[in-house]
């Protein structure tokens, strides 16, 4: 009895051990399930856009959707779903929004549409129109959250502009290891 009601509790939270949504059976459930569980990047992909399409979890269907298309190769549709789509998201998820398509344009090797994005995204922190006018934001990287000042943010642009203005300048010469950029 107690292994059959172990097993059961296993499967009941097994969406909380592999951060999934919570089961249902909506497209983004299931787009998110066919990504992580099954393993399948075609069919999450399929599923992620019948999500965006119904209106299910849009803004995370089309960051999720973006992340898998980059992973098979596929960044340049990626780049045109995400600018299709964008104005189906909140205006909390544009900043994220604009994060992927920088992965996106680097991916690509669109050095002329990162640094125009990322002196966009200068702009606005100058405005104070960046992090929902807070002072500092919640950030995540390798599953870790931490805080992220306007200074920091500031600095991590700037750095950027710099980076991709001297592979511009200096072309894939340039002493600057592509692991180092934003």
């Amino acid at each position: 009895m107690t292994g059959q009601v172990r097993k059961e509790s296993e499967v009941q939270y097994h969406h909380v051990i592999h951060r999934l949504p919570t089961p249902g059976d909506s497209p983004y459930v299931r787009a998110k399930h066919a990504q992580l569980v099954e393993k399948d990047p075609e069919a999450a992909i399929a599923l992620f856009w019948k999500a965006i399409n119904a209106g299910d979890r849009v803004d995370s269907a089309l960051k999720d959707m973006a992340v898998v298309m980059k992973q098979q190769d596929r960044a340049e549709e990626a780049i045109e779903a995400v600018k299709a789509f964008r104005d189906r998201c909140s205006k909390q998820a544009q900043e994220s929004l604009d994060n992927v398509l920088i992965d996106l344009y680097k991916k690509c090797g669109k050095i002329e549409e990162q640094i125009d994005l990322l002196k966009q995204k200068l702009q606005m922190i100058h405005q104070g129109e960046a992090f929902n006018r807070k002072a500092t934001k919640t950030a995540r990287s390798h599953g870790r959250k931490f805080q992220v000042t306007v200074r920091q943010e500031t600095c991590r642009m700037k750095l950027g502009l710099g980076i991709y203005a001297a592979r511009k300048l200096f072309g894939s010469r340039s002493c600057i290891p592509q692991s180092s950029v934003v």
